[in-house]
């Protein structure tokens, strides 16, 4: 059986390579009965939404996004998730924008529980 991401928080690992999306973004994740969404805001990322789908452990889902600048971007992503050695999960995501040239690789880690800000 799959582990749920329902109330699961996560932040990129490093800096991701032609995306937006830093060590200070946070992804606030819901999930129910195979359909998963998340909020996220932090670093170069004012707002952005993503919804989707999960199938056992891989998750196919749009993104939208206002950026520090003020502009907006879409885009989609495919991620397999994976348990770590303490029970966190990390998210193997490969992305592609859908409103501008760009794609690549990154991994978000889930966030050790604690206080939420």
């Amino acid at each position: 059986m799959s582990v749920s991401l329902d109330g699961r928080r996560f932040a990129a690992v490093a800096d991701v390579v032609a995306g937006e999306v830093g060590t200070e973004t946070v992804f606030a994740y819901h999930e129910r009965a195979g359909e998963v969404w998340a909020e996220y805001a932090g670093g170069s990322i004012r707002r952005g939404h993503l919804v989707g789908t999960r199938d056992g452990d891989r998750l196919d889902f749009r993104y939208v996004q206002l950026n520090a600048d003020g502009q907006t971007s879409s885009g989609h992503c495919v991620s397999e998730v994976m348990v770590l050695g303490d029970g966190r999960l990390r998210l193997h995501e490969t992305w592609s924008w859908e409103s501008r040239p760009g794609s690549g690789t990154s991994v978000v880690e889930e966030l050790p529980p604690g206080p939420t800000p």
